[in-house]
């Protein structure tokens, strides 16, 4: 397999934004915060990236490719990471009082 030159522009732009997505993820998982992530953005972009992956095996475009894999599994952490550290609280469903259902006498 060889590489033009066109292909080591395409793999240095991939670098470039599949790494901008590294201290975004080990600041999310130090952190154990995701508050300030957008979950909608995160579900967007990731439905984009699925595209372009589909697009690049399709036009048989390495950088495309790679990519987009590693620039997903990324995206993907900081999604899960998102919806693992910050479940919605159901507090609301509880009684008022304090008592949950089905403990009174």
């Amino acid at each position: 397999m060889s590489f033009s030159l066109i292909d080591v522009f395409g793999f240095a732009g991939a670098a470039c934004t599949t790494l901008a997505f590294v201290p975004q993820v080990i600041r999310v998982w130090r952190t154990r915060s995701a508050a300030d992530i957008s979950a909608g953005m995160y579900v967007v972009f990731i439905a984009g990236l699925v595209l372009w992956l589909v697009y690049g095996v399709l036009m048989v475009s390495w950088p495309i490719i790679a990519a987009n894999c590693l620039t997903l599994v990324l995206a993907g952490a900081v999604l899960w990471m998102k919806w693992r550290f910050h479940r919605p609280s159901f507090a609301w469903l509880r009684p008022a009082g304090g008592s949950s259902v089905g403990t009174e006498r």
